[in-house]
């Protein structure tokens, strides 16, 4: 497989397009070293960007809470993924959106004095967990927990928040998993390593509250779906031996879209009707 690094077209980075081999950074850039850096998944079907707006609009807040600002409005960002997605050639194809402190006067942890960068790439990017879409994925549970909002800034897209979600990934692959699912600080059922989670029992949908972790726009989308149809959803803390009494489970992201999920450690569930109706309805209406 052509590592990221090495392929042809093009990436807009800091106002204009450059060929995708040249768009670097500088070794030293503040974000490498402090992880000063926001960023979006998005997706295209049909030649539109899903949520287009609503993700640049993300990445100005979550660059907020990092206390740097995108020097790019959000039309200006939205004209630039246009202008990406043309470049490419792309109807279908995934958005990559990264918005950084690069490398400048300071090299400490403060950097308030290092200019931001914005860049935007395509690609083609296919099932995120792979045949898992019709079979169900299987989970491991990661050692490690979602913090506190009081430590993190929980609903920022930040960079430096998936340190845990690369090492839990990479131990559930270890064990033939497609991915893992954390608990928060309290010990509450949290979200996968990228993407949030949904259980269905005698037809109600039960979800994680969102108070320590991404508020995703594909669970809101899904959660609106799902009241749309009369179906009852419950955001609420869940313990995890709750999960023994789920019948089925499905994990939503952008990356992700409607995942059914098989397996979670020692839990099983059946890959049912509304896991199944829900997950074709999105597809519906990303393409629509």
């Amino acid at each position: 497989m052509t590592g990221y690094d090495d392929r042809d077209g093009k990436i807009w980075m800091d106002g204009k397009m450059i060929d995708w081999r040249d768009a670097q950074v500088h070794v030293l850039s503040h974000a490498l070293h402090y992880a000063s850096s926001v960023f979006e998944g998005e997706r295209a079907y049909n030649g539109r960007i899903f949520k287009s707006r609503e993700h640049s609009e993300r990445l100005h807040f979550s660059a907020g809470e990092l206390d740097f600002a995108v020097p790019y409005t959000v039309d200006e960002i939205e004209a630039a993924k246009a202008e990406v997605l043309t470049s490419a050639g792309l109807t279908d194809g995934y958005i990559r959106a990264i918005a950084w402190r690069g490398a400048g006067p300071d090299m400490g942890v403060a950097s308030s004095h290092n200019a931001v960068h914005l860049a935007i790439a395509a690609w083609e990017w296919g099932a995120y967990y792979g045949d898992a879409k019709t079979k169900g994925a299987r989970l491991d549970i990661s050692k490690w927990k979602r913090p506190s909002p009081e430590t993190i800034p929980v609903h920022a897209k930040a960079a430096g928040l998936y340190m845990i979600c690369t090492a839990s990934k990479h131990a559930a692959e270890a064990k033939g998993c497609s991915d893992a699912l954390f608990m928060d600080y309290r010990g509450y059922v949290a979200e996968a390593t990228g993407a949030n989670i949904f259980f269905v029992k005698d037809g109600e949908v039960h979800t994680p509250l969102a108070d320590c972790f991404l508020n995703g726009l594909t669970r809101q989308t899904v959660i609106a779906m799902l009241k749309e149809r009369g179906i009852a959803v419950h955001e609420r803390h869940i313990m995890p031996e709750e999960m023994e009494g789920f019948q089925q489970c499905f994990l939503t992201g952008t990356a992700a879209e409607v995942t059914p999920v098989g397996i979670i450690g020692d839990y099983s569930f059946e890959v049912g009707a509304l896991t199944r109706d829900i997950g074709s309805a999105y597809e519906k209406l990303v393409r629509s």
